[in-house]
């Protein structure tokens, strides 16, 4: 497969929703501790059934160049093979990993 047609399947938690979104370009940001998504892929076949998920997805990210989402909100990256449908559903079963990005003094009861 060559790096043209490479297609990432990226799912991730944001406000308490799981966002399964398709993407071209998928790498570890300088930022730390964020993983940037690039060059969305909306399904742009004519459908006389449109998912209203997907239409809020392509607006939220109408004009978005690159989004910066912390990687302990990211569920799942996958690479597929063509995009499918990207949508939002609720998240109840799935809660973030417990994650501290910044190092504090122990508490001084620790000791």
């Amino acid at each position: 497969m060559d790096n043209a047609s490479e297609i990432y399947k990226v799912t991730f938690l944001n406000q308490g929703k799981v966002y399964e979104v398709f993407v071209k370009q998928v790498y570890q940001s300088d930022l730390y501790g964020f993983i940037e998504v690039e060059d969305y892929v909306f399904n742009e076949r004519s459908q006389v059934l449109v998912d209203p998920s997907e239409e809020r997805l392509k607006t939220e990210f109408t004009g978005v160049r690159r989004s910066f989402i912390p990687m302990q909100a990211i569920i799942r990256i996958d690479e597929v093979e063509k995009s499918g449908v990207s949508k939002i559903s609720n998240g109840d079963n799935v809660s973030p990993f417990p994650m501290s990005l910044v190092g504090g003094k122990p508490d001084s009861k620790d000791k």
